[in-house]
């Protein structure tokens, strides 16, 4: 009884190690180093994309708060005129 404990006991701290060990080698691959890499890329690009929207908002919200407080104090609205996005194909462009 203790024999085939000890034995099945290495048995599965062997298929442990070989798997740590294989999941090391993988990552240390150049396939592994550039999943890692572009995994990364991804996250940062993705963090970018937050913060630009981020900041967009604020500086709308900011904009908006001046034009109230500049229509407040002088009596004269301010607010811009805001025209139709040129669409082409579903989506915004730049106008020709």
């Amino acid at each position: 009884m203790k024999r085939s404990f000890w034995f099945t006991l290495g048995v599965a701290a062997g298929v442990s190690a070989s798997r740590r060990v294989r999941g090391t080698v993988r990552r240390v691959t150049p396939a592994g180093i550039a999943e890692n890499v572009g995994d990364a890329v991804r996250e940062l690009a993705v963090a970018i994309g937050s913060f630009g929207a981020d900041v967009r908002a604020g500086m709308t919200e900011r904009e908006a708060e001046l034009h109230a407080t500049l229509t407040a104090r002088t009596g004269i609205d301010t607010t811009p005129y805001v025209t139709t996005p040129y669409v082409i194909d579903g989506r915004e462009a730049a106008r020709p």
